[in-house]
């Protein structure tokens, strides 16, 4: 198993590298497309990543993804599984993908607090032109007033 290689990205602007031996791959019978073989090969792959305890992390990185997704978390186990390709590489480089996707997300900072700012004049004189064309409009369908 190869090291899990995290492009660079907003917090993360050299990359990052996740060493084969923090992570995990288990392999399960899929359920879906396979033909012949679905019954027999292995092809479904789970990776987790223990984030609490992988070395190739910095503790200011493994506070953000332990935050930013502990809704998917396991305890501090980050798992995540493929089965749509019917050969088990083509899952096991679908569920690195994955991965190295969640972590880059997970990875980047906040964006910045909106400052909230005023409408435009213009902005406002047009909406209120707007809504005086619209007035007109609805009065010309009105039945005429008789004095």
């Amino acid at each position: 198993m190869n090291d899990l290689t995290i492009a660079p990205g907003p917090g993360i602007p050299g990359g990052a590298v996740i060493a084969a031996a923090d992570l995990t791959e288990r392999f399960a019978r899929s359920s879906g497309p396979g033909g012949q073989g679905v019954n027999t090969t292995d092809s479904k792959v789970q990776l987790s990543l223990d984030v609490a305890s992988c070395a190739s992390l910095s503790d200011a990185q493994r506070h953000r993804i332990l935050s930013n997704l502990e809704h998917r978390l396991d305890g501090t186990v980050l798992t995540v599984s493929a089965s749509t390709q019917r050969s088990q590489i083509r899952n096991r480089a679908e569920a690195r993908e994955r991965m190295a996707s969640l972590l880059c997300e997970a990875l980047a900072p906040p964006p910045p607090p909106r400052r909230k700012t005023k409408p435009t004049r213009g902005s406002v004189r047009r909406r209120l032109e707007a809504k005086k064309r619209r007035s007109e409009l609805k009065a010309t369908r009105r039945r005429p007033q008789i004095p």
